[in-house]
Parts: C-alpha cells; structure tokens; sequence
C-alpha cells in the first residue's frame, strides 16, 4: 500500500513538473512564433516576438523583440537584459556563462538559468574557458572588414566565475 501511494505521488509530480515548461511552436507558412504549455494551450500567442531562439522555455528564454533586439524574459515575460549577438544569434553558453548587456550596453553574465551572475560592468568580454575570462572596461571596436571586428584594449584582465579579479 505504502509503494502504491508514493507510486500516485510521483506520478502527479512527474506530471506537475511537465507543465512547469513551455514549448516552442512556429508557424512556417507565416514564419511566427509563440509558446504552449503541455496541454497545447497557447501562453505566448504567435507573432508577439520578432523570433524565438529557446525551444524549451523554462525559468527564462531569449527572443528578438522589436526595437530592443535579442532580450531574455522571465516567465512573466518581463525583460531580464540584453544578450550578445554572437555569429547573428544569441551568445553561446561557455563554461556555463553567457554575455548579457545592460541598458547603457555594459557587459556581464548570466548562467544556464538566466540568472545574472556578474552583473554588467565591462566595456567588453570574452566567453568563460576553464573557469576564467579575459575583460576591460576600456574598449575599443577595430572592424577588420565590413562583416568582422574585434575588441581591442591596453587594459585587458582576468575574472573567476564571481566577478573577481584574478590576473
């Protein structure tokens, strides 16, 4: 009796936590996006974001947004920040981190959670790699060519995973 009860009990869990998430839907006829929970109800109704990059919305997802661009939302749809642009879509997760912008276009990190983790305080950031990652406050934007730039500094250092100086 006592297996039967926790055997009911986790299954209803089971079933809770399935509704915790949204999926992506996307219209291909009319190229919209929007989001659903499990019972295929409509949550983010399609169009209301330019697009949608996360297929399985969570805590947080990342969408383009009209006039602010590529922006993570939490589950109330209330903008978190900016995110990076890297290679025409958003940052990608390295070492667990991804580049987050401010409204004054100062950089910091958010996690696989979409939580900040170091707030935006750098004119410029490179991806986490084993635990580091090389910052500045003074940048410089040098364009190699009409569709590549990279960042130059004479003031470059090391941060850990807390937003300490390290190097």
């Amino acid at each position: 009796m006592k297996w039967a009860l926790l055997s009911i009990v986790l299954f209803f869990s089971a079933c809770q936590a399935n509704n915790s998430y949204l999926l992506l839907v996307n219209d291909t006829i009319t190229n919209k996006y929007g989001y659903i929970n499990t019972q295929n109800d409509t949550i983010i109704p399609m169009g209301k974001y330019v697009y949608c990059y996360t297929d399985t919305f969570k805590h947080y997802a990342i969408v383009s947004k009209a006039k602010m661009g590529l922006v993570g939302i939490d589950r109330n749809e209330r903008v978190l920040y900016k995110v990076f642009i890297y290679d025409n879509g958003p940052d990608y997760v390295a070492d667990g981190y991804f580049r987050i912008l401010d409204s004054n276009n100062n950089m910091g990190y958010a996690d696989t959670t979409g939580k900040i983790v170091i707030k935006p305080q750098f004119g410029c950031e490179l991806p986490f790699e084993k635990g580091s990652a090389q910052v500045s406050k003074e940048c410089k934007v040098v364009n190699d060519d009409p569709e590549h730039w990279h960042w130059e500094s004479d003031n470059w250092f090391y941060i850990d995973k807390l937003g300490k100086r390290v190097k």
